[in-house]
């Protein structure tokens, strides 16, 4: 049971929601840039369906920076490094690899919560991040194949 008295700890949150947001913002610019580079027939259907992602991910980008200056930070301006990949099992592959990546580091900001109500609503909205974000991984992995 969380402890109702043990408070977030804001500059460990800052630090790791910035560290996630650097990610967060490179999903929503990687499926944008997927969506409109796919080639061949069984591929270019998918592109309205990865720019949804992308919306989605620009979504939870503006969520985290909205928290990020609720509790008194500065949202980082640092995108991660995008790559460009021409054949959409490779794009796929990166997708997944990165989306990892950023659903880990988005992970790693609940452990600065505690568990008063302020810790209790960011990491409700963390899971409902990474749930998205694990549900699109699994489409991913099924167009990949």
């Amino acid at each position: 049971m969380a402890d109702p008295d043990e408070p977030l700890d804001h500059a460990a949150a800052i630090t790791a929601l910035n560290k996630a947001l650097r990610l967060q913002y490179r999903s929503g610019l990687a499926y944008s840039l997927v969506a409109g580079s796919l080639t061949g027939f069984a591929h270019v259907a998918l592109g309205p369906q990865l720019y949804a992602f992308a919306a989605e991910e620009l979504d939870d980008a503006r969520r985290l920076v909205e928290k990020i200056v609720a509790l008194g930070g500065e949202p980082t301006t640092t995108v991660a490094k995008l790559e460009f990949h021409a054949k959409a099992k490779d794009a796929f592959s990166w997708l997944l690899d990165i989306e990892h990546e950023t659903i880990d580091a988005v992970a790693a900001t609940i452990d600065t919560t505690g568990g008063d109500a302020e810790s209790e609503a960011l990491e409700h909205r963390l899971e409902h991040m990474i749930m998205r974000k694990q549900e699109q991984v699994e489409a991913l992995e099924r167009a990949r194949s």
